[in-house]
């Protein structure tokens, strides 16, 4: 994580100079808009980031063969806004546009593509759709198996989405292992105290407690907050830990520590998500269940029909959470 005032500061410098030495639609230019763009995304800054990965895609279908990499980055780049904000259709059809102009410009097993068709991977697995997720994963592994050695930093991001799928079809044991296999390979390859390292022991935590081992949940996401309350983190991630605790807080029946720990993930999220971002209604439904428990009904109706809405809205009729939601509600009711 890095200061992003300064590098907006230097791209924006640049990008003022490049306007004066370039003609409207040269690459260069693209290439500015794109990088300021970035800057954006990483501060959670959607609406400005869409704007300049816009402009820079604008530029760049002018300027640019119709299979040229850079046209490729500039859709998946867009998409990624999108998937950030939650909306995942709409990044879907980015990352479409993103794998058609990658498999044409690149080799078969080219390390890109790879990271082409793992952006396929979070979308359909936050959409409900595990299938085509773990499809999606075993293109990217295969294709990584080719260009990388063995534990190569790139398996580790691939091990982490496989550990989370098997989480969401509930196959904890596979999950597990590969959380594991990815853990390995960011202690070996990254800076002690990684923010991924962080990510990693918070997915293990997570694991561990829906295996119903409490304690050892505590235990990982213990060692995952040492490190992002100490250390420069997206604050997304610091909130999901913080909400993996209120999960595993509840389920041993201490509502209290289980509230304190929803309340602060909650409001990381909401400072950082728009308002109908499917990671909150994940929160508001924790609440519902959360006061349901301590019988505070009113509460809890609240909770769970902000989560509904938000659930109708943003995702597919046949995702496991609307099913989820509903329960409680007629629960509460």
């Amino acid at each position: 994580m890095g200061d992003y005032s300064k590098a907006l500061e230097f791209y924006e410098k640049s990008h003022q100079i490049a306007k004066i030495a370039f003609p409207p639609n040269h690459p260069d230019l693209g290439g500015s808009y794109n990088s300021i763009g970035g800057v954006y995304n990483n501060m959670g800054d959607y609406s400005k980031a869409l704007e300049f990965y816009e402009k820079s895609l604008e530029i760049r279908k002018k300027a640019l063969p119709s299979n040229h990499p850079n046209l490729a980055t500039s859709y998946s780049n867009i998409g990624q806004v999108y998937e950030n904000m939650g909306d995942y259709s709409k990044a879907l059809e980015f990352y479409e546009e993103d794998l058609e102009i990658t498999k044409k410009a690149l080799p078969s097993n080219h390390p890109d593509l790879a990271v082409s068709h793992l952006n396929f991977v979070a979308c359909y697995e936050k959409m409900g759709d595990c299938t085509t997720a773990l499809k999606a994963l075993k293109n990217a592994y295969q294709i990584q198996q080719k260009a990388f050695e063995e534990g190569n930093l790139a398996f580790a991001s691939t091990y982490s989405w496989f550990g989370r799928v098997y989480r969401s079809i509930k196959d904890y044991s596979k999950s597990l292992d590969y959380f594991e296999k990815c853990l390995t390979i960011v202690q070996q390859t990254l800076p002690e105290r990684h923010p991924n390292q962080a990510i990693t022991y918070s997915n293990i935590g997570d694991v561990h407690r829906l295996m119903g081992d409490y304690e050892k949940a505590i235990l990982f996401h213990r060692k995952a907050l040492n490190i992002q309350e100490n250390v420069q983190c997206d604050p997304t991630d610091c909130a999901t830990t913080y909400i993996n605790l209120g999960e595993t807080y509840r389920q041993m029946k201490d509502y209290t520590t289980a509230l304190t720990y929803y309340q602060k993930g909650l409001e990381m999220r909401e400072n950082k998500l728009p308002k109908s971002h499917p990671d909150l209604a994940v929160v508001y439904h924790n609440l519902a269940k959360l006061y349901l428990s301590t019988r505070q009904y009113n509460m809890a109706m609240k909770n769970v029909q902000q989560a509904a809405e938000i659930a109708q809205e943003k995702l597919p009729s046949n995702h496991p959470h609307i099913l989820e939601y509903k329960e409680t509600f007629e629960k509460i009711r």
